[in-house]
Parts: structure tokens; sequence; C-alpha cells
């Protein structure tokens, strides 16, 4: 028996339970260029740069323990909190620009 190709995610169904799940994947397999081209999708997206960042050991030590208490690791937490700060950063820079064109008139 020749195994089905699937070429789009689209087709990959939701389902109700594992048996039904591998019933589905017993018979397709994944076309090659889809599973390339969720490598290449998810390679870009972790692309990063390596910086160096001195602190007071004293509050790197309070930041891992922090990271440690939500199970993440303390890289990633400060990411995600230099990502929400530039958030609202660029937020607060473009409600005041709005405001600073609005008093101009």
């Amino acid at each position: 028996m020749e195994l089905r190709t699937i070429t789009d995610w689209e087709e990959v169904p939701i389902f109700d339970t594992e048996e039904a799940e591998s019933q589905f994947w017993s018979d397709v397999r994944l076309d090659l260029r889809l599973m390339e081209s969720a490598v290449v999708k998810s390679s870009e997206l972790s692309e990063s740069v390596t910086i160096t960042l001195r602190m007071d050991p004293r509050m790197l030590s309070r930041i891992k323990k922090l990271a440690r208490s939500r199970y993440l690791n303390y890289q990633s937490m400060i990411k995600q909190w230099l990502s929400e700060r530039l958030e609202q950063e660029l937020r607060e820079r473009g409600t005041e620009n709005a405001n600073k064109k609005a008093n101009r008139y």
C-alpha cells in the first residue's frame, strides 16, 4: 500500500484522540519540501545576536531565582522583559508624537 503524501499543513486535521492521530499518520507521509520549509522558517525565527551585558551579581542571582520559580531560562526571561518594555516604549512614543502633532494645529 502506498502512503498518501501531505503537501500542505492545512491537510493535517485536528484530532479528537491519539488513536485517530495514529491512524492518520499510518496512512500518510509529509512531503520532503514541506518538512524543509518548516525547518527553514523556524531557523529564520530563531536568528539572534550574542551580546555581553554586565550587571551586579546580586541582581543576576535574583533574576535567576525568579526565572527558576517560573520554570524559565533566565536569558529567555530577560529577552521577554526587554521585548515587552520595547513595545511599551514604542507605544508611548507613538502616543506622545501623535499628541505633539495634534497640539501644533
